[in-house]
């Protein structure tokens, strides 16, 4: 759609948002929606223990803040930090759901935090909630489709600093014009380095996200209370478009509110594009009663995508494993401890696993090249081709196109309700975990405090 100087996109973005209505999402999307949400608190419910998110509860708690919106566990403080604080919860484990773009990978659900802190904020119902999250979902992953930024050395939370800022004005029920300041500010300001993802990785891998609810978060307050931001982010001189992304289009006049449906959710706790390698080895191994010490060299064929982030590709080495931050990120690392342990989860990144003699002696044993026909494939199949190499001369081969919790093998709620008992047994009483079900699974009819009352003190 071309734009004029009374209509600039930034303006368009923010009449799709304050037009979203809950009426507008579809039964499917609705139901979605709320597996995304329980499926992402599990996710934060099992990273209480990070050392990272300590750190940020402790700077929190320093720094203090109004007790408007509720931190997991952590009682009360100001929307921004809560937006930071839960989304480094969720973000942790790298547990969270995903969406496949051709040249970009993000994780929707990571606008929980923002939107869940601004409608906590706002006393707003249910229905607002899982409205607001589907917008941050639609702007994020249609940005990914027709923007993205990878090759250009920026990070997928570039995207996201539109999304957070959306989500939550939506939240807020700000209007057409304070929501396109609060976009464009969150925009302008929060543009990301790829190398959070690249080279030896950090806490900020994930961290990363979170700083960016917090910034959009509070750049959407800002707006709230009259501060302007450029309207021509997008399509202005040195703007978005002319800085990092291109020319795009994305007619807003002509979007839904269903992009929730098109993502996907983790079965291991691993990067998501070893999903399909993953399940591919464990069930080969188990197929074959394969014991680990029988094994000389895994191989693997994968997609370009999955070799170029986490096989030793265009961000480097994968094979040098130190950090749960490294490990999670790695496709020898992920594939060695999955024979090994016949699982990953979050036990296999303690640090004593991730150290192990036996692990990091397979780990170099483990060959990773992409394959055209499988690239090829992608983003509509997730697919891996995984062989064995036997210390007796036998090769077990397997090749599959998705994995459970792919489009085609999709999660329904009792096995997303099993993936949340299981990261937040260790920390969350029976009792407590479901009334959290509960609350999640009638999120359009109850307030949202009703959540994060559940949520802000767990025992």
């Amino acid at each position: 759609m071309a734009t004029t100087s009374a209509s600039t996109r930034v303006e368009q973005l923010a009449e799709f948002v304050t037009r979203a209505d809950f009426d507008q999402l579809s039964e499917e999307a609705r139901e979605q929606l709320k597996l995304r949400v329980l499926d992402a608190l599990g996710c934060a419910l099992g990273a209480l223990e990070g050392e990272p998110v300590k750190m940020i509860a402790e700077q929190n708690r320093e720094f203090g803040g109004e007790p408007l919106s509720a931190q997991i566990d952590a009682g009360r403080t100001a929307p921004d930090r809560a937006a930071l604080y839960n989304g480094a919860l969720v973000r942790y484990l790298d547990f969270n759901d995903s969406y496949l773009a051709p040249g970009e990978t993000c994780h929707p659900s990571d606008n929980l935090a923002p939107v869940l802190a601004a409608c906590d904020y706002a006393q707003a119902d249910g229905r607002t909630l899982l409205t607001a999250l589907a917008v941050a979902y639609q702007v994020q992953t249609r940005l990914s489709d027709v923007a993205p930024v990878r090759a250009k050395g920026f990070d997928h939370t570039t995207q996201g600093a539109y999304a957070v800022a959306a989500g939550v004005s939506r939240a807020l029920g700000l209007d057409r014009e304070h929501t396109a300041n609060a976009v464009s500010i969150a925009g302008t300001s929060l543009n990301a380095l790829r190398v959070t993802r690249t080279g030896s990785l950090s806490h900020w891998k994930g961290l990363a996200y979170p700083a960016v609810s917090f910034g959009a978060t509070h750049a959407a307050f800002l707006a709230k209370r009259g501060i302007t931001g450029p309207r021509e982010v997008f399509e202005g001189n040195k703007g978005f478009m002319d800085a990092i992304s291109g020319e795009f289009e994305i007619d807003w006049s002509q979007e839904d509110l269903e992009s929730v449906t098109r993502t996907i959710l983790k079965k291991f706790n691993a990067e998501i594009h070893s999903q399909s390698a993953i399940e591919a080895l464990i069930e080969l191994q188990e197929e074959n009663e394969v014991k680990p010490d029988q094994v000389e060299r895994i191989e693997l064929d994968t997609f370009q995508v999955a070799f170029d982030i986490i096989g030793g590709g265009e961000e480097g080495s994968k094979y040098e494993v130190h950090t749960k931050e490294e490990a999670d990120h790695a496709l020898p690392y992920l594939l060695a401890v999955a024979l090994l342990d016949g699982q990953v989860l979050p036990d296999q990144y303690r640090p004593e696993r991730i150290s192990a003699d036996d692990v990091q002696d397979l780990l170099h044993r483990v060959e990773i090249k992409p394959d055209d026909s499988l690239s090829e494939r992608f983003p509509q199949e997730h697919s891996a081709r995984i062989r064995l190499q036997l210390r007796d001369g036998q090769v077990l081969e397997r090749e599959q196109r998705d994995y459970e919790g792919f489009h085609t093998r999709p999660m329904e709620w009792d096995t997303v309700a099993e993936k949340f008992d299981r990261l937040a047994c260790a920390r969350v009483e029976d009792g407590r975990r479901e009334e959290i079900k509960d609350a999640v699974a009638a999120l359009d009819e109850i307030e949202t405090r009703q959540l994060t009352d559940t949520l802000e003190v767990l025992r």
